[in-house]
């Protein structure tokens, strides 16, 4: 049960660090490949970090969506009455999920279109569709995540949230106190 309440919590955020990471220490060896006399350049390294960088936002996707970052003026919303605002979070996660189910379903499409041709990628000749899947894997898991969200606001629909100001000053309260645990020790 903890590893799930962990995947949870950390699935999409630690798929996106070592994604990251591989891009920066593949991007530093190339750099330092390419000042090292008598020795080749890699010829795939700039082509693979594309494709990190690809799988990157759309692992994003699910990660936003959980994190309650997706594009949203919350100030207006925070004006509004309670009930009103629970309401509207709850149609924007319906519609927000069922774009992304949507876009899921017509991005199995592609996918398979560009099986079918064949298509390879020109340093590392992937297949295509290996690179183009994870735009399926991130569609999928943002439509998981987006009924997490709906279910979530469902459940908590009495429940008084706090305002985007309230918020931002609970979390700039919470880093002070850790910053002064960590003084202390």
């Amino acid at each position: 049960m903890k590893v799930i309440k962990w995947l949870d919590a950390h699935f999409e955020e630690t798929l996106l660090v070592l994604l990251l990471v591989a891009i920066a220490c593949i991007s530093m060896i190339q750099v330092l490949f390419r000042k090292i006399p008598f020795v080749t350049s890699l010829t795939w390294a700039e082509e693979f970090c594309r494709f990190l960088w690809i799988w990157s936002v759309f692992l994003s996707l699910p990660y936003t969506i959980r994190m309650g970052n997706m594009l949203r003026v919350g100030v207006l919303i925070d004006m509004l009455p309670k009930v009103v605002k629970n309401t509207i979070n709850i149609i924007v996660d319906v519609i927000n999920t069922a774009c992304m189910g949507l876009f899921a379903y017509y991005s199995m499409d592609l996918v398979e279109g560009i099986r079918r041709s064949k298509e390879a990628s020109p340093a590392m000749l992937w297949p295509m569709w290996l690179v183009y899947i994870f735009m399926n894997i991130g569609f999928v898991l943002a439509v998981i995540r987006g009924i997490q969200q709906i279910v979530i606001h469902v459940k908590n629909f009495h429940k008084r949230e706090l305002t985007t100001l309230e918020q931002t000053m609970q979390d700039a309260a919470k880093e002070a106190a850790m910053a002064q645990e960590g003084g202390d020790k």
